[in-house]
């Protein structure tokens, strides 16, 4: 991973190509990200970059977040997050990353949290078949059997049984979808298609892990 970003999903829109298509888009703004703190192998076990995003009162802000941003001389910011970059010894404390790291037609991968929507049940949350609405039918909507007995007193239920609980609110990552347009004025980066979380939700947006493999010759 070379290059990463902080910032806040707008909502979705769409624009036109030159040649009249419609593209779907996702609007992110980032503003600017300040560099907090450089992890090295040396030091730490691994290189990673500590990056800050968003606007904060100071008087929301911990004394030891205080003494964290008065060393590295830069003002309190809401979001803290970690970046493992191939090239994080290009970084120094307080610089600042702006959107135009990136451009048309760069594949990014983009992590957030998705939105919550409380318990639901195996048909809503794992897409389970129901059972026949019959009036003589008593399993309409329920779970079913939750496996075999085990060896014992009674059985249990195996780790990572499809069950009812809370769906949504996980940190979901969506891979290799394209930079429509950056507008660096505005600090806005134009991303085809949908990413995760509800609108002003903290978004991370980085190089795609999957870049494009180079065709072999003849295929």
């Amino acid at each position: 991973m070379s290059k990463a970003i902080l910032g806040r999903k707008l909502g979705m829109t769409q624009i036109f190509t030159e040649e009249g298509t419609v593209v779907p888009v996702t609007v992110v703004e980032s503003g600017n990200n300040v560099v907090i703190m450089n992890k090295t192998v040396e030091n730490d076990g691994y290189n990673a970059v500590q990056i800050g995003f968003g606007e904060v009162k100071e008087k929301r802000v911990t004394k030891p977040l205080k003494g964290h941003f008065a060393k590295a001389g830069v003002a309190p910011v809401r979001f803290i997050r970690e970046m493992r970059l191939t090239d994080a010894s290009e970084y120094n404390v307080g610089d600042t990353i702006g959107v135009d790291i990136f451009a048309a037609g760069d594949l990014v991968d983009v992590t957030g949290t998705s939105k919550g929507k409380g318990f639901a049940g195996t048909i809503k949350r794992h897409n389970f078949a129901r059972g026949p609405m019959g009036h003589g039918s008593k399993s309409h909507r329920e779970p079913g059997s939750t496996g075999a007995m085990i060896s014992g007193h009674g059985g249990r239920v195996l780790k990572g049984k499809k069950l009812p609980g809370q769906m949504g609110h996980a940190r979901v990552t969506v891979q290799r979808l394209a930079v429509v347009r950056v507008d660096a004025e505005r600090n806005l980066i134009l991303i085809k298609g949908a990413i995760p979380g509800p609108k002003k939700g903290l978004v991370v947006v980085r190089a795609t892990v999957k870049p494009d493999k180079p065709k072999q010759a003849g295929k």
